[in-house]
């Protein structure tokens, strides 16, 4: 692709950035609105989980997918495509009759979303060819994941509490046309000099892995785990990964290329991914529901109590893209295990939840850390890798993200329910009372506790001298077996419009 101008530039990383706020943004305001959603539709906790988890499941599944169609056939087409049905889904969430239909629609909407993110951070990692530069870039786009979390509450708040949480959809849509508009007029169109091929088989096997598996966690709670719902769903992911893992090294251009992995702070990258987004999806979900169903705050004053968590990490994540664009990623890694780690402690050993100054301390601490982890991980995912294989590594890379959302919200809302049933079961009514909240919700604080010391510990050994001659190693084997460049030129890697 021709280098643009610096004007040029700027302008395609504001349209990739309104992307992510969209979908972002989806979430964030999702969060405040599912008790209104709950009482409305009549939903169970688990059903709440799967508003969530059925978006972010078909959004883990398909992503690969995207990047790589993306690197075949055009990122910009790919992208305009996706932001036509995220728009389109959006409208129709807004209008669900019940809580099936809107499981469905949300749906649609990852399938439009899993076309922008990956595809829109291929598009930058090729607009900026500077190293340094690309990291600023980098540190924007996670600027703009704060700027979700600090609006999403408040937007989401104010809308549920005056309009009803239908219209929480309606703010995706003004935003998803101006995106298309910009998009058409402004973005170059580019692809891989030597994209991928189709791996249906795989693709098949990701989703029934991804699904088993958070199906598993989110019915066990109510079904049991003798359940033959249960030992069906284990048996699905099981042999779909031992499938997966067998088929995939065979394939000549499978759709998980396992030599990304061997980059230790690829590897990394995707672990801490994992480890980050599954600590954000469930401390959303449990304190949103604490908020509003314990101490009974409307949802726009559950989304004040919030705006500390996201305020920091607005304000933390272009710094952390500066930090990784100067020093590297170790740094940022190591503030955002701390940050975190020290908020999960809060509330599994002081019970931050019962005292109103802990509480805002630990969502000070918490969006402080997760503003430091964004830039490190997509720096570190597409920096190693050629350019031609851009769209896949930062599709493993979004995957990771929604794998590890996926599962916080499972995990964290299974370990919540299971609390709640217990105390229950002794006559009390938890939900009603700040104490036997916090000891229902003790175990899933652990978790978040965990989940923040695997990112400083990871952040340490996937950052270092032999990790980087591992990055080394791999871009290497990549360049080794690309093909001749005359071949490669062939298929127009510098094609633009």
């Amino acid at each position: 692709m021709p280098e643009l101008s610096h004007r040029r530039r700027m302008l395609v990383l504001a349209i990739c950035c309104m992307s992510l706020l969209i979908v972002s943004l989806d979430n964030t305001v999702l969060n405040v609105a599912l008790p209104s959603m709950q009482r409305e539709l009549h939903a169970s906790l688990s059903g709440l989980q799967w508003t969530i988890d059925a978006y972010t499941l078909v959004l883990a599944s398909l992503l690969m997918l995207s990047g790589s169609t993306a690197d075949r056939i055009g990122r910009r087409r790919v992208f305009k495509t996706g932001l036509v049905i995220f728009t389109l889904g959006s409208a129709l969430c807004s209008v669900a009759p019940n809580l099936q239909t809107l499981v469905i629609f949300r749906m649609m909407q990852a399938i439009g979303g899993s076309m922008l993110n990956p595809v829109a951070m291929s598009i930058i990692t090729n607009t900026f060819t500077d190293p340094k530069e690309r990291a600023r870039a980098i540190g924007v786009w996670g600027g703009v994941v704060g700027l979700s979390m600090a609006a999403g509450p408040l937007i989401g708040g104010l809308l549920v509490d005056s309009v009803g949480w239908r219209s929480i959809f309606w703010v995706n849509l003004p935003i998803g046309v101006a995106a298309l508009i910009l998009t058409w007029k402004f973005v170059p169109e580019s692809r891989a000099g030597k994209a991928r091929r189709p791996d249906p088989v795989g693709q098949l096997l990701v989703i029934g892995v991804l699904a088993g598996v958070t199906s598993t966690i989110i019915e066990v709670p109510s079904a049991g785990w003798t359940s033959p719902l249960i030992l069906a769903l284990i048996c699905l992911a099981v042999l779909c990964l031992v499938a997966l893992l067998v088929y995939e090294p065979r394939r000549p251009e499978p759709l998980i290329d396992l030599r990304f992995f061997r980059s230790a702070p690829f590897s990394g990258a995707t672990a801490i991914a994992v480890c980050a987004f599954a600590a954000l999806g469930g401390f959303l979900f449990v304190n949103t529901l604490y908020l509003q169903e314990v101490r009974n705050l409307s949802a726009l004053h559950a989304g004040l109590y919030l705006l500390p968590m996201a305020a920091m990490t607005g304000i933390c994540a272009p710094l952390s893209g500066r930090v990784v664009g100067s020093r590297g990623p170790r740094p940022s890694l190591i503030i955002a295990g701390v940050g975190m780690t020290v908020s999960g402690v809060l509330f599994a050993v002081l019970d931050a939840e019962a005292h109103t100054p802990l509480l805002l301390l630990g969502y000070v601490l918490f969006g402080f850390g997760f503003g430091w982890v964004n830039a490190p991980i997509t720096n570190t995912a597409v920096s190693g890798m050629p350019r031609s294989q851009a769209g896949v590594a930062a599709a493993v890379a979004s995957t990771s993200r929604q794998i590890g959302s996926t599962l916080g919200v499972a995990v964290l809302g299974a370990v919540l329910a299971g609390g709640v049933a217990a105390s229950s079961g002794h006559g009390k009514a938890p939900a009603s009372y700040i104490h036997d909240f916090t000891d229902a919700a003790r175990p899933a604080w652990w978790i978040l506790t965990a989940c923040g010391l695997a990112v400083l510990v990871l952040g340490i050994v996937t950052s270092g001298d032999w990790a980087r001659r591992s990055a080394q190693r791999a871009a290497a084997r990549f360049e080794q077996d690309a093909p001749p460049a005359s071949a490669a030129a062939g298929t127009g890697s510098s094609r633009a419009l």
